[in-house]
């Protein structure tokens, strides 16, 4: 392969580049401006579902979508401006290539859970404890190595035509500089890493049933490729413009929203969601209910996600029949808080934090006669944030959390806010003009342009207010003693309810977590 020389451009945009569960986005930001985006666009994708528990897409799809927001916000801002591309993605997708770089699998995404059967095992067997201290990771069907597992057994022929085994930041540098490579932070949320000596770990590979030579050479999140020929050409960039690696969209998404101090949470809450804290250094914790991810090599991320956040409420509205976050939000406030006895357990895709069993399965319970479409409502945004909770206690081991800087989606509905506020009962920020993982992407390209000392620096220079807070969400203190009462006993009825299910699993039949 020809090397591409490195074009250093005295532009002073960076474009971050995020890939997520269901869109492309690309947000561009001045260096030592005034703050906030300068051009943003979107290009949206499905996640497909083609049987009960696979979650995919197709990543040539996933790259038209990036390449045709990019050439929007590049249209805008004018290409002689852009000094650099860096890269978020969504975490814990898997890819195979051919000796060709060809696709020879679609997308497995975080959301899929074929590989419940292969995560049981390795709990059952007691290994997942030992696989998580080491990698930071926690066992479950949407790490990339259990993920792996599943297809050296149902898969063997497929396997041995895999020439690279890809995340979904590996396929994206690919397709922009024509290297084969991965972050430090993706690399870390694959259960493949050895958190000691940030490289594959051997003892790990042998287990997925992969090789050294099939996986990607890992870089630091603020490593600089140069931009190919032919994406140049497709989004309109001189080619050899820098693109920084970047990191996974989890940890960025802390930068993004300036929860960088101690003490500070990052919660985000989109079609998922996750609550996290920074640390100097890569550790887990006691019980094995929280991830370790790198921001860079000496800041990582500690903390939980759900993989049912606010696609949760997308199912209560196609359930009723309504089309917006506005009409499911307008339906909660007229019930009150604890919707009269009616509590969700929000466990429709195989959820992750803070239990990490693919095999619980959602429910609702204290259902009467008296419940309407306003109580199903309620349940629903309540009983997310009653597991985002179960994180946050997780995450006390670390230090109390003293603040939580919220963004996502679902808080264009203040209810949703005003929720979360009250059952974490954490002053809860909503940063409403944070640009989440592409300001933090953006940010990590400053760091590895050189143009900044530190992650602050860099994420200061992009906006000078990202660290700034509006007043916390206001609370009832009525609502806060009523979500204590649920929130003392949600473990017992997630467990209980867990019993339950299993008596009615048919006889020989896994529950398969979907």
């Amino acid at each position: 392969m020809t090397a591409v020389p490195l074009v250093h451009r005295d532009g002073d945009i960076v474009l971050g580049v995020d890939l997520g569960t269901t869109a492309a986005k690309a947000t561009a930001y001045r260096m030592g401006g005034l703050g906030g985006a300068v051009a943003l666009a979107a290009h949206e994708y499905a996640l497909q579902q083609p049987l009960p528990d696979r979650q995919i897409q197709d990543p040539e799809t996933i790259i038209g979508a990036a390449q045709g927001a990019m050439r929007r916000v590049i249209a805008e801002v004018g290409s002689e401006n852009v000094a650099a591309l860096a890269c978020s993605t969504a975490m814990h997708g898997l890819i195979g290539l051919d000796a060709d770089e060809r696709p020879l699998t679609e997308l497995i995404t975080w959301a899929d859970s074929r590989a419940t059967d292969q995560a049981r095992s390795l709990i059952e067997s007691g290994a997942a404890r030992n696989l998580h201290r080491r990698s930071g990771t926690p066992v479950h069907p949407m790490s990339p190595l259990v993920k792996l597992m599943w297809f050296a057994e149902q898969e063997p022929e497929l396997c041995r035509k895999v020439r690279w085994w890809l995340d979904l930041k590996g396929w994206l540098l690919w397709n922009l500089t024509g290297q084969i490579a991965t972050d430090l932070s993706c690399a870390s949320g694959t259960g493949l890493l050895d958190l000691s000596t940030r490289t594959w770990r051997p003892a790990s590979l042998d287990l997925a049933g992969v090789t050294l030579e099939q996986l990607p050479p890992i870089v630091p999140t603020t490593a600089v490729l140069p931009l190919g020929p032919v994406p140049a050409r497709a989004i309109g960039l001189p080619t050899g413009l820098p693109v920084i690696a970047g990191a996974g969209d989890g940890p960025l998404g802390n930068l993004g929203t300036g929860a960088l101090d101690p003490g500070v949470g990052g919660l985000s809450l989109g079609t998922s969601g996750a609550l996290r804290t920074v640390v100097d250094e890569p550790d887990v914790d006691a019980e094995g209910r929280l991830f370790c991810y790198a921001l860079t090599d000496d800041a990582w991320v500690v903390g939980g996600a759900i993989s049912n956040g606010g696609i949760i409420g997308r199912w209560i509205l196609d359930l009723v029949g309504f089309r917006d976050d506005a009409e499911l939000a307008n339906l909660a406030e007229r019930v009150p808080a604890g919707a009269e006895g009616l509590v969700m357990i929000p466990m429709l895709l195989a959820e992750r934090a803070p239990l990490w069993d693919p095999s619980l399965h959602g429910s609702l319970l204290g259902l009467r006669r008296f419940h309407g479409r306003p109580h199903l409502a309620r349940a629903a945004i309540e009983g997310v944030a009653l597991q985002m909770s179960a994180i946050a206690d997780s995450l006390n081991e670390f230090g109390p959390l003293s603040s939580i800087r919220a963004t996502g989606g679902v808080f264009r509905s203040a209810l949703w806010g005003q929720v979360l506020a009250a059952v974490l009962n954490i002053p809860l920020h909503v940063i409403s003009g944070a640009g989440g993982s592409a300001l933090g992407a953006a940010a990590l390209g400053v760091l590895g342009l050189g143009k900044a000392g530190s992650l602050k620096e860099a994420l200061l220079l992009l906006d000078p207010h990202a660290m700034d807070s509006d007043e916390p969400v206001p609370v009832d203190l009525r609502d806060v003693q009523t979500y204590q009462g649920v929130r003392a006993s949600i473990g017992e009825l997630v467990a209980e309810q867990a019993r339950i299910a299993k008596m009615f699993e048919p006889a020989g039949r896994r529950v398969r977590g979907c």
